[in-house]
């Protein structure tokens, strides 16, 4: 479960609940894909974007974890055939991180065809979910990080895993960027992504509902503490290390004192925090993507991203026992890249 129903706010409207973010070479550009309204969460009155949310990409530059670009979409009501009319703005400077900022309208179009304009491709819609995971392992890595104590797998058996996510649908935005548009003074620029839903307020204003940087953070972290689970999904990267860093350093450095395969648990701790934190996706503009144990740059849809995270968080090999064949709907090798349902 990267992040599937990751909150109290979350669970309350599905349509908000981002489950996974993945930035990716795609055919001409940068490709980048937020996933919402998990058909996990079983019947949803009206599924699909919420009419008074928005949701935006986040990319920073210059690493220092605040957005210089925003790339915003909001959705209109359902027509009686399950469409919606959607709208793509683009903030810069200071305005990317205004939820009130107007910026420039650079694509609109409706769910489920493919918008070509001025340079990028955009599509948003009804996919297959190419995210795995057996809920036993899911499970017990939460506990093991809350508790302490090393992953209890002991009981269970690896050949009898089984994908939570096989068969299950997701409504995807996908948009396609030129290099140039996000790395502008060298080939190979270094970015940060992540993505945020909010929800329209009475007041006015914006409500952050659902924020993500790297997968798997919730699961570790949150899973079995709402309250943290909430607080992660409000405010900015820049502020996660002194918001978090001491919550997760201590976590960390006991799992791992458990499994006693650091001679420093609490220096590792500290190390894997500064990974961790701020939470955003790094990647190379212009490089193959790819969330492994080498590195992580981007995230495709392919990444086994589950044993790599609760093998860091535990420095110690942990596996699902399940791989990308596990995934009943696979990806597409071209645009827009997820799974057809």
């Amino acid at each position: 479960m990267s992040h599937h129903l990751d909150s109290p706010l979350a669970r309350q409207d599905v349509r908000l609940d981002i489950t996974d973010l993945y930035v990716f070479d795609g055919e001409f550009g940068t490709a980048m894909v937020i996933n919402v309204c998990n058909s996990i969460a079983g019947d949803v009155p009206v599924p699909g974007f919420h009419p008074e949310g928005m949701y935006e990409f986040k990319v920073d530059l210059n690493g220092d974890a605040v957005e210089d670009l925003t790339y915003r979409f909001t959705f209109g009501e359902r027509d009686t055939n399950g469409h919606q009319a959607f709208t793509l703005r683009r903030i810069t400077g200071r305005e990317a991180t205004d939820r009130n900022a107007q910026g420039s309208v650079i694509a609109e179009g409706i769910t489920d065809h493919t918008v070509e304009s001025t340079g990028l491709d955009v599509w948003a819609g009804k996919a297959g979910d190419p995210f795995w995971i057996d809920a036993t392992v899911l499970h017990a890595a939460g506990h093991a990080v809350q508790d302490g104590t090393v992953i209890a797998l002991a009981d269970w058996d690896d050949s009898k895993a089984e994908n939570l996510f096989a068969g299950q649908t997701v409504y995807s935005i996908v948009l396609e960027l030129p290099n140039s548009e996000l790395s502008p003074s060298s080939a190979h620029h270094p970015i940060g992504v992540w993505a945020v839903a909010s929800l329209a307020t009475d007041a006015g204003g914006w409500r952050p509902i659902n924020r993500i940087g790297l997968p798997m953070i919730h699961p570790l972290f949150a899973q079995n503490d709402e309250d943290l689970g909430d607080r992660l999904n409000a405010g900015g990267p820049a502020d996660d290390l002194s918001l978090y860093g001491e919550t997760v350093i201590g976590e960390i450095g006991r799992i791992v004192g458990a499994y006693g395969t650091s001679s420093n648990p609490g220096a590792y701790a500290q190390r894997v925090a500064r990974r961790l934190l701020p939470n955003v996706l790094p990647y190379e503009v212009g490089t193959p993507a790819s969330f492994d144990f080498l590195g992580w740059n981007g995230r495709t849809m392919t990444d086994n991203v589950a044993d790599v995270m609760f093998s860091i968080a535990t420095n110690h090999p942990v596996s699902t026992s399940l791989g990308k064949e596990s995934v009943t709907r696979l990806p597409r090798g071209t645009f827009p890249y997820v799974p057809a349902v």
